[in-house]
């Protein structure tokens, strides 16, 4: 059965007015992704690098949500990170 993981980089700061937040490097999500590799028996199918805008924002669902919203009115940020497919 064909699964995927994504590897986000932590929200170490949550975005304010006038503060964009701060967040782990895309380096930290590699590494997150290799060390999960090397403990669990993992076929990798591929890996790819993903970006999406807002998936910190209270009204997403994150990495997975299938429809993340964008507007000209209001700021949006894209955020990079890594999705591995795999058989298990």
């Amino acid at each position: 059965m064909l699964k995927y993981k994504d590897f986000v980089p932590k929200e170490i700061v949550a975005p304010g007015f006038l503060n964009p937040g701060k967040h782990e490097t895309f380096e930290a999500a590699v590494r997150a992704a290799n060390q999960w590799i090397a403990d669990n028996e993992i076929k990798i199918v591929s890996m790819e690098t993903v970006v999406l805008p807002n998936i910190w924002s209270r009204w997403e669902e994150g990495s997975a949500d299938a429809s993340i919203g964008t507007s000209g009115d209001n700021p949006s940020r894209w955020h990079q990170f890594l999705r591995c497919w795999y058989h298990h």
